[in-house]
């Protein structure tokens, strides 16, 4: 079950250079990062809503929204910073050096918030192993990256 699971983050991974490129194209029609990423947002969260209210998946409860921590509020908004950033890089740095450089991001801030066990995630110690995983991917953006310039 656990490689199952894993499947499926890389299953909605690989959506996200489809995404950028979708988003990229929508910013080309309306002419501004923050419309297209509201735009964008609304579909996304009209088809939560239409999710949750089937409970297809789950029937939680939107009445604990106040039981959440400030922080947990934030998630939105880097969602969108996110989003925003890969539309404007994506012209200059290109597809695989945009992916590269936002899964370095998320494996810094991610092995941080595990070896401290920050924001609720279980605490997993960071290791010789996770900084030397860590360096593999640095170099690989930088690769990519310097691909992308020469290119």
């Amino acid at each position: 079950m656990r490689y199952l699971v894993l499947a499926l983050v890389v299953f909605a991974g690989a959506g996200i250079p489809v995404q950028v490129a979708a988003n990229k194209r929508f910013e080309k029609a309306v002419q501004s990062p923050a419309w297209t990423v509201a735009l964008a947002f609304a579909i996304g969260a009209a088809a939560m809503a239409l999710l949750a209210a089937t409970g297809w998946l789950d029937r939680g409860r939107l009445s604990g929204v106040t039981a959440a921590p400030w922080w947990a509020w934030v998630g939105g908004l880097l969602s969108a910073w996110a989003v925003i950033a890969s539309i404007l890089a994506l012209p200059q740095a290109g597809m695989a050096a945009v992916v590269a450089a936002t899964v370095f991001g998320q494996l810094v801030a991610s092995v941080i918030l595990d070896h401290f066990g920050w924001m609720d995630v279980p605490l997993i110690r960071l290791d010789w192993l996770r900084v030397c995983g860590a360096v593999y991917l640095f170099t690989g953006m930088l690769m990519i990256h310097h691909t992308t310039e020469s290119g």
